[in-house]
């Protein structure tokens, strides 16, 4: 019986964090022998931000070894890089075809980038869903895990792969469905700013490239309120982010000790945030220790991602064969 495939990309425009960790890299590992599973790294995507050539390139470097470092296995999952993958763009030409002007205008995402950035408002952020659909449907994916900010993309990947199956009266594309994992099996990792969640572009991130230094800075910086000022009173929001943060790195005693120290009104934060700091530092220390050791492998990073490429193209150009019969691209000489 074939095993269902599962897709899901991450972009090069910074360091995996421990939002990334334990909201899908951890899953991913347990994954890998149940699923044919797909792990890419969007290139292509990142082009909408102008990333320079040197930056680009460190990116997917770092990604990649933060990927292996993390347990996923180029042996069992497939790791790859997108740009390698031509057959993906030209899907994605394709695509564009049968994508209308009203309904990318209207994703949320575009919207969003808008009014983020107005001198950039480039065709490719326009596009970015039709990119991410020919992602998706070229590997036939039964499963995306997506995240609540990129649900909308993944219904438009569905909406594509139904109004090219209907256009061309054939089931070229199964209709990929989110992939949400077990609630106890992920945790949201909110930000350091006790708002939202952790993100890159939010600034709120620990890494888990970040050198002991680095996250101690951060943790000390972390946001928090004056303190309880009635016994067992409800957390607010600014300071379940700590206690979330250190049920995912700290040893259940640990928090039930601070927990304690809260119900009873005498929490120190300081205290608990040097503690909190040291347990990250001791969580991510295996995990950084192999992300240098791989980085220094360029010959292995190399075999990785010819490999990734190799199984990756093997799988899109297969699908891109069909879509060019069923759309009527046949050599004729």
């Amino acid at each position: 019986m074939n095993k269902p495939t599962v897709l899901s990309g991450i972009r090069p425009t910074g360091y995996l964090h421990l939002g990334n960790y334990f909201g899908a890299v951890c899953n991913f590992v347990r994954m890998q022998d149940d699923f044919n599973c797909f792990f890419f790294i969007a290139d292509i995507h990142s082009l909408t931000t102008h990333p320079t050539p040197e930056s680009l390139q460190t990116g997917v470097k770092q990604v990649l070894a933060e990927y292996i470092a993390c347990g996923i296995d180029p042996e069992k999952a497939t790791i790859f890089i997108q740009s390698d993958v031509p057959e993906v763009t030209e899907l994605y030409t394709i695509l564009n075809m049968n994508a209308y002007l009203g309904e990318l205008e209207r994703t949320t995402s575009f919207k969003e980038k808008a009014r983020q950035q107005p001198d950039n408002l480039n065709v490719g952020l326009l596009t970015y869903p039709v990119l991410m659909a020919a992602d998706i449907i070229i590997h036939k994916a039964n499963f995306v895990p997506v995240g609540k900010d990129q649900e909308q993309h993944l219904e438009m990947a569905r909406k594509f792969a139904v109004r090219f199956n209907s256009m061309y009266k054939k089931e070229v594309f199964p209709i990929p469905k989110p992939y949400t994992f077990n609630g106890k099996d992920m945790i949201k990792i909110p930000g350091l700013d006790g708002s939202g969640k952790m993100g890159k572009s939010e600034g709120n991130a620990i890494n888990l490239y970040d050198d002991p230094k680095e996250i101690r800075k951060k943790v000390m910086r972390a946001v928090t309120d004056s303190g309880p000022t009635e016994m067992n009173q409800e957390k607010p929001e600014t300071i379940c982010n700590l206690y979330t943060l250190m049920e995912a790195v700290s040893k259940p005693e640990v928090v039930a000790h601070f927990n304690e120290l809260y119900n009873k009104c005498e929490i120190r934060y300081g205290d608990m945030k040097k503690q909190l700091a040291d347990d990250i530092i001791s969580f991510t220390e295996p995990i950084r220790n192999r992300i240098i050791e791989i980085l220094k492998d360029n010959e292995y990073l190399s075999k990785v991602a010819k490999l990734g490429a190799e199984k990756a193209r093997a799988s899109a150009s297969k699908t891109l064969r069909e879509v060019k019969e069923v759309v009527g691209f046949k050599k004729l000489f």
